[in-house]
């Protein structure tokens, strides 16, 4: 794990660490630098503390206690298994392949595919092998099912080429918008752009060429495809959260005309069961919060528990994983709160004294440390040690170095990125980011989910690390980048340290609008990256683990699409409360 460490540290700072106070370029002056002869008289200055104005939480500790549902028990167990019977035997059916594709897509986009993980992997093995393995079976496929099954095989982890597409242009020639299976070919070509990887130059085009169609022709179709395409403009399918969509997708498949009763009612009855899950998963974590009284006795920071167990349910809705959200929810809690203190509460001499009572690791460290701080140390180093005593317990291995050797380097960014802030300095857009992919937090968020899932020794957790450093970077990257996409105009209003945007604009002489083009074009080329890192991911990393690092930008575009929604609860109470708290077959 110290090489591991080393190496993210190598990555972030071997910019940085060679910065010198004669480098940097000061925004604004912070001292006057006029000589005088009178005596200097030192004043004590009061500390001037700022604040996020952050608006209340939405949810009281009561409220979340007091939720409950229904859906528990043997009777919607034994109906959910009926239903999955049938369901295996639809896709086990000899139909076509478009009607096949159709079939799996509709699984997955209902939330219920990891029901059928084996039955799915045989049909979608079939396919490859029978239509897509060799180019002369290319040909003469329909461009609907050359889009749906690349985008399902690619995503899928089949290594199905562009060059599927080369002839996309001629396809498209004589498509009539108001014909439905022409406008659905087009959409299916929209959404599988979006899994191509650098300088695939085929699939650019056909992303150009399909948004633009869609675009002009969204008045031209009937009203359930006309939605479907609307939803797919505002964020791709790729960059969807799951659980989000399934939501939206229950819906909207339940008005479908080829509709399938039996998928209605299962998706329906398997989203209701989950959330009962759900509400014991958020209650456990509300009442770690309300214990740690973070929320109560550090005001200034963002009381944010149910949005932040929302994140952890975007990184992985399995049921199976409800360990894993509780922990990583309370992982969401505390980065919120320390990034809060280090953006804007606390002085530089304070923020020093925190990195170094973290590196040192010791209780004794909390007597050096103003009071507000006491508490921020002492909650993170209890959280810190009951998940490394759980772990220890339950695996049998000891995780603490392993832990905090990350979350130091994350203290070290925070730390930095103050440092910036107090001496007025402006980063290059790279050094920005080279700090930004860590200080975000996902490197932290990931070394837990791999301490929580079925590894069988530290070495295998390293290994993992290692294999998958590329593909946690650039998943960063995203994070960050749509981060600043919703925050950075109010987060410079109130004086925080330069983002993405405003490094771009400083570096480049661009104005906001071309530098928020420039941010929006670097997050679809990152996201290019993390693509082609997936299609070479070792199939030895656990599945859960991948969803987690390709979920976190997705949890990021969601929660900042329309704004700051992590800062503006009011943004996200919808999807909080249709996640959260109520059953989808009691909606009318």
């Amino acid at each position: 794990m110290a090489s591991m460490c080393l190496s993210i540290s190598s990555m972030v700072f071997s910019k940085n660490s060679q910065i010198k106070s004669s480098d940097l370029r000061i925004r604004k002056p912070l001292y006057s630098s006029r000589s005088t002869s009178m005596p200097v008289t030192t004043v004590e200055q009061p500390v001037v503390r700022r604040s996020g104005n952050y608006d209340p939480t939405l949810w009281s500790y009561d409220h979340v206690q007091s939720l409950s549902s229904k859906y528990v028990g043997e009777h919607y167990v034994a109906r959910a298994d009926t239903l999955k019977d049938v369901v295996k035997k639809m896709i086990r059916e000899d139909r076509n392949v478009l009607s096949t594709l159709k079939l799996v897509d509709d699984l997955q986009r209902l939330g219920i595919a990891y029901h059928f993980e084996e039955e799915i992997g045989d049909v979608l093995e079939t396919i490859y092998e029978t239509f897509y393995i060799t180019p002369d079976k290319w040909e003469g496929m329909d461009l609907n099912v050359k889009a749906l099954g690349f985008r399902l095989l690619r995503q899928h982890g089949y290594q199905v080429p562009q060059e599927i597409f080369r002839d996309f242009k001629n396809k498209t020639q004589n498509l009539k918008p108001y014909i439905l299976q022409d406008m659905v070919s087009v959409l299916n070509l929209y959404e599988a752009s979006y899994h191509s990887f650098e300088d695939e130059s085929i699939l650019d085009e056909a992303n150009e060429f399909t948004t633009k169609y869609l675009k002009e022709n969204l008045e031209n179709i009937n009203e359930g495809v006309s939605a479907l395409v609307s939803h797919s403009l505002d964020i791709p399918l790729h960059w969807r959260v799951p659980r989000v969509e399934a939501k939206w997708f229950i819906h909207h498949y339940e008005n479908r005309g080829d509709r399938d009763l039996t998928l209605v009612e299962l998706s329906k009855l398997d989203f209701d069961m989950l959330q009962a899950v759900y509400i014991e998963d958020l209650k456990h974590t509300s009442r770690w919060w309300n214990n740690i009284r973070w929320g109560e006795k550090l005001s200034f920071t963002r009381d944010r528990v149910v949005e932040h167990f929302l994140w952890a349910l975007g990184f992985e809705y399995l049921p199976q994983f409800s360990h894993g959200r509780r922990t990583l929810a309370r992982i969401n809690c505390m980065l919120t709160t320390l990034d809060d203190v280090y953006d804007l509460y606390g002085t530089l001499d304070e923020l020093e004294q925190l990195a170094n009572a973290v590196e040192r690791w010791d209780i004794n460290a909390i007597n050096d440390l103003p009071d507000y701080m006491k508490i921020c140390f002492l909650g993170y180093y209890n959280t810190i040690n009951e998940i490394t005593y759980n772990t220890l317990t339950e695996r049998g291995f000891f995780v603490l170095p392993y832990l905090k050797n990350t979350w130091m380097e994350l203290f070290k960014t925070w730390l930095l990125e103050a440092k910036w802030y107090h001496n007025g300095y402006t980063p290059t857009l790279q050094e920005y980011l080279d700090n930004a992919s860590v200080s975000i937090g996902g490197w932290v968020l990931l070394m837990h989910v791999r301490c929580l899932l079925s590894f069988s020794s530290i070495e295998e957790i390293l290994q993992c690390m290692e294999r998958t450093k590329n593909l946690i970077r650039y998943s960063s990257i995203v994070f960050r980048l749509a981060d600043d996409l919703g925050t950075s105009s109010e987060e410079m209003a109130r004086g925080d340290i330069s983002k993405s945007i405003q490094c771009y604009m400083y570096e480049s002489g661009a104005t906001e609008e071309e530098a928020r083009m420039h941010i929006k074009s670097l997050m679809m080329e990152t996201w290019k990256k993390v693509n082609k890192e997936l299609a070479c991911m070792d199939s030895q990393i656990p599945r859960e683990f991948i969803n987690c690092v390709t979920n976190i930008p997705r949890m990021s575009q969601f929660m900042y699409n329309e704004g700051d929604g992590h800062g503006h609860p009011a943004i996200t109470k919808s999807h909080v409360s249709s996640l959260l708290f109520n059953p989808i077959q009691e909606i009318k």
